[in-house]
């Protein structure tokens, strides 16, 4: 069938406070305050279109003016919004972030939406949602059900599923869905709490040593499994082959890390839908990630730009 995706997740607005001198957390701090449209499915769904992906959110959203704010946003992306539903209160969750003179994170506080609309779409259109996907996206840490439900449908309809983490908490607890994905992206701190290790000052070559043993297995990994390790790179798994690899980080001048996460998982992801071997799939992701953390936004607003000036390629499907 045609390539269409379907993003399943949240729609944050995003407060982000960026510190222009070194960020005291007790004391005052002077510096720049924005607000962006974010959320984890929200900014795959606006990654992937950029990519020349046909993609579509579903998700939910407050029946307000900067609610409509995000799907007018979205239609110029050319993001299908059609299965956005509205509530009137908590349709789309918020971030306060507060971004170091370094550009990293140095606090958060994040409200969830609520997700019972989402739950209701899911359980009355989720079937024909998927059927009509070719590909689908998950943030797998909406809520047990959510998450089964979706799982479910992909496996019944053999869709492939590609699962990001936005917390641990439904991971954790249901770990035995990891083999099912087609693809499962977490960074270094996620994989130590899943394999209950302690990754912290290790070598990157005993960090590939722990994942091997105690990840990178029938029990625990998806069909391709990476792990980012912030910029020491990222080491990637082919349960297929049973290949293992490294790709290192591009030296970047940071202004923002906190879109990093899914900017990576967006280059990755889609990389592997349009035909790549993961590690190319994984240079893909890098590569965007890099370009994202290279700005003050969520998602990387010239991506197209970058790719040409870089003449990669990345966006075109393979043969």
């Amino acid at each position: 069938m045609d390539l269409s995706v379907s993003v399943i997740g949240t729609v944050f607005i995003d407060c982000k406070g960026f510190a222009c001198n070194k960020y005291y957390p007790d004391g005052r701090n002077l510096g720049d305050i924005e607000f962006v449209h974010g959320g984890v499915g929200r900014n795959v769904a606006e990654n992937l279109s950029k990519m020349d992906l046909p993609v579509k959110l579903v998700a939910s959203i407050d029946n307000s003016s900067m609610g409509q704010e995000v799907i007018d946003t979205l239609k110029e992306k050319k993001v299908d919004t059609a299965d956005v539903m509205r509530a009137e209160k908590d349709g789309m969750g918020m971030w306060l972030a507060i971004i170091n003179e370094q550009g990293d994170l140095a606090g958060s506080i994040s409200k969830m939406p609520d997700l019972s609309l989402l739950e209701e779409l899911i359980k009355t259109k989720g079937e024909s949602i998927i059927a009509d996907s070719s590909h689908v996206i998950l943030e797998l840490d909406l809520n047990s059900k959510l998450t089964r439900d979706v799982l479910d449908l992909c496996i019944k309809l053999d869709r492939p599923a590609y699962g990001i983490p936005g917390n641990l908490d439904i991971i954790m607890k249901n770990l035995d869905l990891l083999p099912n994905l087609e693809c499962f992206i977490c960074n270094d701190f996620e994989a130590g709490q899943i394999i209950n290790k302690d990754l912290n000052n290790l070598s990157l070559e005993e960090i590939k040593t722990q994942l091997e043993k105690h990840f990178f297995t029938d029990k625990l990994s998806s069909r391709y499994s990476v792990v980012t390790l912030g910029s020491l790179g990222s080491i990637y798994y082919n349960r297929d082959s049973g290949e293992t690899g490294y790709r290192k980080a591009i030296e970047t001048k940071v202004v923002d890390t906190s879109g990093a996460g899914d900017a990576f998982f967006s280059g990755t992801v889609a990389g592997l839908i349009k035909g790549l071997p993961l590690k190319n799939a994984v240079l893909s992701g890098t590569k965007v990630a890099s370009w994202t953390i290279s700005s003050n936004k969520s998602i990387c607003s010239n991506l197209r730009d970058k790719e040409k000036e870089d003449n990669c390629k990345l966006f075109a499907v393979q043969g």
